[in-house]
């Protein structure tokens, strides 16, 4: 009794074990899943070239069966339109407000497939889609949004626009200044040449060169002018204070 109860449990055994091989080499094998992932949000500015990151995982090696799309949604809603496609080889848009501004920026065997949209406008703000798909990954989480915001870009004055603004302020005032200065340091030049004009005969001293400048020398300055003037009034007065001798006694007489 004992030997038939060990051998109907050998064949039970033998028999679950031959039943699990079957069920394992019937079943399916598990799908892989796939993970892709773009920043939440950007911001730009009106102008500005934008990189619109996506990066994916996956348990396979990407091949040429792996697909990239990109969609659009506007802000003001309405249903998302592909408008960039990679499969082996870069679609770009024909038509449409992306036309001619998208680059393909991505990098299959890194897991990247960003693309940049150039020139930003305002019209641009909404919500872009990037979907990966590289069977047998196509399970999981095979898309990723990024919802972009474009603002006006602030005015910058440029370096140029100053340089003119300060060469229009600055050199009329160094002009001023420096007219200014001239006539603060020779302010006797004026007074000098009227009392010259008005000076009488009588007090002109024998030997004084009146109009002709010394030989060998140029045109007067205004300090020059004013010293001379000086001395000649300073021997005008020692003159007058001179008691007369006898030249001038003898004149009287005569």
């Amino acid at each position: 009794m004992r030997a038939r109860a060990q051998d109907n449990m050998r064949v039970s055994v033998l028999d679950a074990v031959r039943f699990l091989l079957l069920l394992q080499a019937v079943a399916p094998p598990p799908a892989s899943c796939i993970t892709v992932t773009c920043p939440a949000e950007l911001h730009a500015s009106s102008g500005d070239d934008v990189l619109l990151s996506c990066s994916f995982k996956s348990s396979e090696t990407p091949t040429s069966k792996m697909m990239v799309d990109w969609s659009y949604r506007p802000q003001s809603g309405g249903a998302p339109q592909t408008f960039f496609h990679f499969s082996s080889q870069v679609f770009l848009p024909h038509d449409g407000p992306f036309r001619g501004r998208i680059r393909w920026r991505g990098v299959p065997a890194r897991g990247d497939a960003s693309i940049a949209l150039v020139n930003a406008t305002l019209k641009d703000n909404g919500t872009f889609t990037c979907s990966v798909r590289n069977p047998p990954d196509v399970h999981g989480s095979p898309t990723s949004q990024t919802v972009l915001t474009v603002t006006p870009r602030a005015a910058s004055i440029r370096f140029s626009d100053v340089a003119v603004l300060l060469a229009f302020v600055l050199l009329p005032s160094a002009a001023i200044t420096l007219f200014l200065i001239g006539r603060m340091l020779c302010p006797k030049k004026k007074k000098l040449s009227q009392s010259r004009a008005y000076r009488s005969p009588i007090e002109v001293t024998e030997g004084e060169e009146f109009d002709a400048p010394p030989p060998g020398k140029g045109r007067s300055t205004c300090c020059e002018l004013y010293l001379t003037d000086s001395e000649d009034d300073d021997d005008y007065y020692d003159l007058k204070k001179r008691p007369p001798g006898d030249e001038d006694y003898a004149e009287s007489r005569f």
